[in-house]
């Protein structure tokens, strides 16, 4: 298979592009490596998901965007997904339209801690080798066709670094905005925590109108250096007409933690690998995962916890509500290394059906290569409790009443755990809208 028969491109644009928005030359020559390599490499094996059988062709070409000169600008679906903090307009903000970022705000108070928070496009420019020694070291290029495409066509994208013993005490935030289907829109984003320092990023992906089958291919790459925290909460919204295919992955070292909340509220299929690599000893992940399920959606949701560290410690939990003709893979992989003594890894993945239609998989799997560890699984299948609803309807609520309290009691240990106000009041607004509350 070349890569020619995959993408409407070939090396010599990539290599005109990169050059064109002022990339270092290892970076030209990384895309073009990729690209070769998207011709050769197979597509991700998933879990009882065909994915050679989605739409994965509509990558689109890069295309630039005129900035915007006000937030106002944005569609008011867009707006409304903002957090101000209370303070009217987000200070620390970055927008990306398409291929393209079109907005950044950053306080004086960053620039004054030594925080950067910029496009990866322009820390390229500003901040090459040190974007250098992180990019694609989380994740490979080589992994399947997917990470390839991605390392050839990604654009926009964040780059966040925290210096050490920095606090950052207000969220970063980012929003990833489609309209265009013949646009490239693939961001990265890669955070990295120094030792010590804490951080919070939050971002949203929003489509508006029909995209004629758009593959999103993101990546997320997070380095948390020793005593670190790094919370990353993400909202996918994005129509019926995009695919949207997105790895998450964080590397975390002695005593540093990440905290994950993902909202998968898709309409179109989702692939969505969200992992930890816990490496050092006394690390630790914590994972808060919610699906919902309309159409004829197919969702396929790994979450997955490698423990190396000593003491190192993982926590998952996923909720996934499927209504219609919606399918769902639900993924939880626990895999504790030799000499990975004292870990603790625990997962909980439960699906609820709506539809007698709709089709639910909770597949717990743990992986275990030392002896002195703690972990365990729990996982659930199944429709709406008859006797749950009969007796809130006994008690004088209507059946859609009692629906809708039945499934946020569902949600709730993920829901109520999230300690981001807007991101919660976020994910319930949509799970409302999916499920048609």
């Amino acid at each position: 298979m070349s890569a020619n028969t995959i993408l409407p491109i070939d090396r010599q644009t990539i290599v005109e592009l990169s050059k064109s928005r002022r990339e270092p030359e290892w970076m030209t020559n990384l895309r073009a490596e990729a690209l070769e390599l998207a011709g050769s490499l197979e597509l991700p094996k998933l879990e009882k998901t065909r994915i050679d059988r989605w739409n994965l062709r509509s990558f689109g070409t890069y295309k630039a965007e005129a900035a915007l000169t006000s937030l106002e600008e944005l569609p008011e679906s867009a707006k409304a997904l903002l957090q101000d903090e209370g303070q009217g307009q987000p200070e620390n903000l970055l927008v990306q339209k398409n291929s393209s970022v079109v907005y950044h705000s950053a306080s004086d108070e960053l620039a004054k801690q030594g925080v950067i928070f910029t496009s990866l496009e322009d820390a390229l420019v500003n901040h090459a080798d040190l974007v250098k020694s992180y990019f694609m070291n989380v994740i490979s290029k080589d992994e399947n066709q997917l990470t390839a495409l991605h390392t050839a066509l990604w654009s926009g994208g964040v780059f966040l670094y925290v210096p050490k013993n920095v606090q950052v005490n207000v969220p970063i935030q980012a929003l990833f905005l489609t309209d265009d289907a013949e646009a490239t829109f693939s961001p990265h984003i890669l955070i990295v925590a120094e030792q010590h320092s804490s951080v919070t990023y939050v971002d949203n992906f929003a489509s508006v109108g029909e995209l004629n089958n758009l593959v999103q291919n993101g990546i997320v790459e997070i380095i948390v250096k020793a005593g670190a925290t790094v919370n990353f909460a993400s909202v996918h919204n994005l129509n019926a007409s995009v695919v949207d295919l997105s790895y998450r992955r964080a590397i975390v070292e002695n005593d540093a933690n990440v905290h994950w909340v993902i909202g998968e509220m898709n309409y179109g299929n989702v692939l969505s690998d969200t992992t930890s690599v816990l490496k050092g000893n006394g690390s630790n992940s914590d994972a808060k995962i919610i699906c919902v399920g309309t159409g004829e959606q197919k969702l396929n949701v790994t979450t997955r916890a490698i423990h190396f560290g000593k003491a190192s410690t993982s926590g998952m939990i996923t909720r996934a509500v499927m209504r219609d003709e919606s399918t769902a893979i639900i993924n939880g992989i626990t895999k504790i290394e030799k000499g990975a003594t004292g870990a603790n890894g625990e997962q909980t993945e439960k699906v609820l059906m709506l539809s007698p239609k709709a089709r639910g998989d909770a597949n717990p799997i743990l992986l275990i290569d030392e002896d002195d560890v703690k972990a365990g699984h729990a996982a659930s299948v199944g429709q709406v409790n008859p006797d749950q609803i009969h007796y809130l309807m006994s008690r004088g609520i209507t059946k859609e009443e009692a629906q809708r309290l039945v499934i946020y009691g569902f949600l709730a240990p993920v829901v109520s755990e999230i300690p981001m106000e807007k991101v919660k009041s976020q994910l319930q607004s949509f799970v409302e809208r999916k499920l048609g509350q």
